[in-house]
């Protein structure tokens, strides 16, 4: 794991994958969060990282966090203005046709850790919109950019099963490959 950024409010982490970004509730075990907290405290003992947002323990990728309760607050409340770009690589099953386009849908959860699509206006659903590019296709996988407008929990990987291309290595969204022994799925911009 490394750090890719750090400055005096935030501090930067490429996730590997398997890895949580919080200990489940209850749970025990080592975390993204206590890794960037143990690195902060070779500074400052007492220093404590803050988690401003989160990726599934299977994605990789880039996760920002806070240093300090007023620097999360800052990002919290303004998130959406301060973020303007949120960029993943996926490498999906089957041949993606066509080069590219809007995923435009709304998903509710079913159940534990599990996202569906859903009908506009059911209750608890959300909009999950993502702008995907293919950037390579082959007759197996693919591999796919994605951009996301909204960050819904799952929605990469709901919206591509639906679309007939669940990730490689994600068994619960509907793939049948495991290419790499883990969930193809990385958070490459942010």
């Amino acid at each position: 794991m490394s750090f890719v950024y750090e400055d005096e409010d935030f501090i930067a982490a490429d996730k590997p994958a398997g890895l949580p970004v919080i200990a489940p509730e209850g749970g025990r075990g080592k975390s993204l969060l206590d890794v960037v907290t143990a690195r902060l405290r070779r500074d400052n003992p007492r220093a404590r990282a803050a988690v401003v947002h989160r990726i599934d323990r299977d994605t990789s990728g880039i996760v920002v966090f806070a240093k300090s309760g007023e620097a999360k607050r800052r990002a919290m409340s303004g998130w959406d203005e301060l973020v303007a770009e949120r960029g993943y690589v996926a490498l999906v099953e089957g041949k993606v046709e066509g080069e590219g386009g809007v995923l435009d849908s709304w998903l509710a959860e079913a159940g534990p850790s599990r996202m569906r699509l859903a009908e506009p206006g059911e209750r608890g659903a959300q909009r999950a919109i993502t702008r995907w590019k293919r950037l390579v296709a082959g007759e197996s996988y693919s591999l796919v950019e994605l951009r996301l407008e909204t960050g819904r929990r799952h929605q990469i990987r709901v919206q591509l099963a639906a679309m007939g291309h669940p990730v490689a290595g994600d068994e619960r969204y509907g793939a049948k490959g495991d290419p790499l022994s883990r969930l193809c799925l990385h958070a490459q911009l942010l």
